[in-house]
């Protein structure tokens, strides 16, 4: 109730700041003739609000990013209501990483921003000076960057840490492309979901399909297909025209492996129904037999200390900064990973061999890619508990032969994955209390 009424206070002073100093100068301030609107609230999602002001810059920015990729933008109203509901999912999901403790704390911000600058063959000086003679200040970027990273890895905790594989799965997908002598043909698709609600009615049913059937029209008419995307998409690619990239068929979600092969190149899909909602599919193209599947394998050793009613999270990160602190200053890793490590590996040193890509959760993974060879991390949090990881050495291999199943796994990750994260937004969207006020004021 008090944040309510400090909000409250907050917004009318914002809105109006005259009445405020009418009130305190007392009798005789003048009340202007004409007042003008600053800001005022689009959409109130539980306990938050989104304004008018956060809105237009997201239109913007929007507008600017359909203008870089060439594709035509839909009717402003349109793509602003799209936005809009955007922006609403990105603040559940936002909500719910604040609630379970879901941080970024300023040490990896720093040192994703590093890498994005370095990817651009800059020093971090000149990719700041860069955004901001672009107009974009640089704090503004360190939170945009900081929001990203706290989506991905909600979605890495919440949905793809929770995909399981089981091996019967592997077994039927490898007997399924025995007779497949090279790599399978590649599948370029956009697409566009219009979701539904968890146990929707029937009227809320006829309206998306209503809304479905109006794109599929539109399409027909010579619409340009991203464009249309950018209009009725509620996926998060809508703005990159609902392009998947190049994917195998078994890397699809299995409705829309099914849909394509009766596609021809250009040619979009009937409307398809999923939990998630409604979609339509088009194949942009198609091509045959890849290069060999050539990945990078890390040599790896760590320490896992887990967490428990008698270990908390300080105490075990505490107890690997400790560790850490005794092998950089020459005390074996191996050792120490004999005598302190709660992971199966303890008894070889904490060596866990050649890693592939996927062969570990993807918090561990990300810290294993970013160290130098022979560096020791800093402590890693995962869902096991803390890590100290180190890699020995790197290689890129052909795995073509040797990793048949963990491409096979990794594809049918993929494909549940996609499957999954579209049913948990649904649901986390359904869950939310939302109340718009786009067309008021």
């Amino acid at each position: 109730m008090i944040r309510s009424l400090i909000a409250a206070v907050l917004l009318v002073a914002a809105l109006f700041p005259w009445s405020l100093a009418g009130a305190q100068s007392g009798r005789g301030a003048r009340v202007p003739e004409r007042t003008v609107l600053v800001d005022r609230i689009v959409a109130v999602v539980n306990n938050e609000v989104l304004t008018l002001y956060d809105l237009n810059n997201r239109l913007t920015r929007a507008l600017q990013e359909l203008r870089s990729r060439n594709i035509p933008a839909p009717d402003r109203n349109e793509l602003r209501k799209q936005v809009l509901e955007r922006m609403i999912i990105e603040r559940v999901q936002l909500q719910l990483a604040r609630e379970t403790g879901l941080q970024v704390d300023d040490l990896q911000l720093d040192a994703t921003i590093a890498r994005i600058a370095e990817s651009n063959n800059m020093t971090l000086m000149q990719f700041r000076r860069t955004l901001e003679r672009d107009g974009i200040p640089f704090e503004k970027f360190r939170e945009e960057v900081r929001m990203e990273i706290i989506l991905s890895r909600l979605r890495e905790r919440d949905v793809d840490n929770k995909i399981n594989v089981a091996e019967s799965e592997i077994d039927n997908f490898i007997a399924d492309r025995k007779d497949v002598k090279n790599k399978p043909a590649e599948y370029n698709l956009s697409h566009i979901l219009i979701r539904l609600p968890e146990q929707a009615r029937p009227e809320q049913i006829a309206r998306q399909l209503a809304r479905a059937e109006e794109a599929v029209k539109r399409i027909g008419a010579g619409t340009d297909f991203a464009q249309v995307v950018a209009a009725y998409s509620d996926a998060s690619d809508a703005l990159s025209g609902g392009n998947m990239g190049w994917r195998t068929q078994d890397r699809l979600p299995e409705l829309f492996a099914k849909t394509i092969t009766s596609l021809k190149p250009g040619e979009i899909s009937k409307i398809l129904r999923s939990p998630a909602g409604l979609h339509i599919v088009k194949l942009n193209s198609r091509r045959g037999a890849g290069a060999p599947y050539i990945v990078e394998q890390n040599h790896v050793r760590h320490i896992l200390v887990r967490t428990s009613e008698t270990m908390s999270d300080d105490e075990a990160k505490y107890k690997l900064l400790s560790l850490r602190e005794r092998i950089v200053n020459g005390s074996s890793f191996a050792e120490l990973a004999r005598l302190n490590s709660e992971d199966p590996s303890a008894g070889r040193g904490g060596d866990l061999g050649w890693i592939y890509p996927g062969d570990t959760v993807p918090d561990f993974e990300r810290a294993m890619k970013a160290l130098k060879v022979t560096e020791v991390s800093q402590p890693v949090k995962t869902q096991f508990g803390w890590h100290l990881i180190q890699v020995l050495e790197r290689r890129t291999t052909d795995a073509s032969a040797e990793r048949e199943r963990l491409e096979a796994r990794n594809a049918l990750r993929e494909r549940k994955s996609d499957e999954a994260y579209h049913e948990w937004l649904r649901q986390l969207r359904d869950r939310a209390w939302v109340e718009y006020r786009l067309d008021e004021g």
